[in-house]
């Protein structure tokens, strides 16, 4: 009697084994094309055109745009995943460590903007955007965070 329980629970594993190797297998179903091509700015991480003239970047659903100018004005904007801006009070500690070649980098310790939209800042000039980096740094729910960029690919 105990080998006809055996037989029925090893059948039952192994249909259910070979259904769950089959589905594991199978391709994923595509999803559908939003109906309106406009419909990705509602969608999250669908959209991330800069609206400033900078680079838009992401901290996992945090979006920010990164502005740096040749003059040395810095701008931050924050938006939260499908672009919608946020206050500039969501980050502290914002500024950008800018590195020029063969000349020591410069920290700018960003302000919040009199709008309350944005940070800004201002260092001095860059004269080779093509051999300068920026490095981005803030806090958003007491967690710091940094990311490197070339300078010419923000702004």
């Amino acid at each position: 009697m105990h080998s006809g329980r055996s037989l029925y629970i090893a059948a039952v594993c192994l249909s259910a084994c070979g259904r769950g190797a089959a589905q594991r297998d199978a391709p994923a179903p595509a999803s559908p094309a939003p109906a309106n091509p406009g419909a990705s700015a509602t969608v999250p991480h669908g959209n991330h055109d800069p609206k400033y003239g900078g680079v838009v970047l992401m901290n996992g659903d945090l979006h920010f745009e990164v502005v740096l100018r040749r003059d040395g004005r810095h701008q931050v904007y924050f938006s939260d995943a499908v672009r919608e801006e946020l206050p500039a009070s969501i980050a502290s500690r914002v500024s950008v460590t800018v590195t020029r070649a063969g000349a020591a980098p410069e920290t700018v310790a960003l302000q919040i903007d009199e709008s309350g939209e944005s940070w800004i800042g201002r260092g001095r000039p860059v004269e080779d955007p093509a051999h300068a980096a920026a490095r981005i740094t803030y806090t958003v729910q007491e967690k710091p965070y940094w990311i490197d960029v070339p300078f010419a690919q923000g702004g």
